[in-house]
């Protein structure tokens, strides 16, 4: 008795992790789709086929289920860009390919969810903003020994220096007072940042590759 017990509670929490990952995993893709403000929580039983008591079986509330899908946003952007950076040897052509990830998850102008979570949610963007350079610093600092080990950075950078000023500018890009996102493309911006970064740091070898490429892109 108590062994079939102890299955139908294990056969319950796995049924609730299974629901719960399904929640998550729509929620996420209809925010990236049309902002964390705009989609409602009978937007998104609608989209599952069950009731919103269903959704509140699981999550509090909105916010709760914000954050559960900003995690796993961010978990997702973090293994593609850990898998760009560690695939391409080349760290400058490397940059700007984590840039098309970037600005796919940004979005553009007002209406796209990194500015709502950051207007409507900033206490789940600050938690965000906090993670990135203990998830990616160590990732971004080998990128930066490849870059020295093949003469393309300078052997004089300081590697754990110059990823804490990478992360924090990077940062400042997504400041919606900095930059306003209806007179911002942010394409064009994170452009401008990569080639700002890279022109500190880059040996003529490596200089002579930036521009060529840029030539490219």
């Amino acid at each position: 008795m108590e062994t079939f017990f102890v299955f139908k509670v294990s056969v319950l929490c796995l049924q609730k992790i299974v629901v719960d990952k399904e929640i998550v995993a729509s929620a996420s893709s209809l925010f990236l789709k049309y902002g964390y403000k705009a989609v409602t929580m009978d937007d998104i039983a609608e989209h599952l086929s069950i009731s919103k008591k269903t959704i509140y079986h699981y999550f509090d509330d909105k916010t709760s289920l914000v954050r559960s899908a900003v995690f796993l946003v961010f978990e997702q952007v973090k293994d593609k860009i850990i898998a760009v950076q560690s695939s391409i040897e080349n760290p400058i052509k490397a940059l700007y390919e984590i840039k098309k990830i970037a600005v796919e998850v940004l979005g553009k102008k007002d209406k796209s969810p990194q500015y709502q979570l950051q207007k409507y949610y900033p206490a789940i963007y600050a938690e965000i903003r906090k993670k990135e350079l203990s998830a990616l610093g160590d990732t971004f600092k080998m990128s930066l020994r490849k870059g020295i080990d093949t003469g393309l950075f300078r052997t004089s950078i300081d590697t754990e220096f110059i990823t804490r000023i990478y992360f924090n500018g990077f940062g400042g890009l997504r400041d919606i007072e900095l930059f306003p996102p209806k007179d911002t493309d942010i394409d064009l911006i994170i452009g401008k940042y990569i080639d700002y970064h890279l022109r500190a740091i880059v040996t003529p070898k490596g200089l002579n590759y930036l521009e060529e490429y840029n030539k490219t892109i």
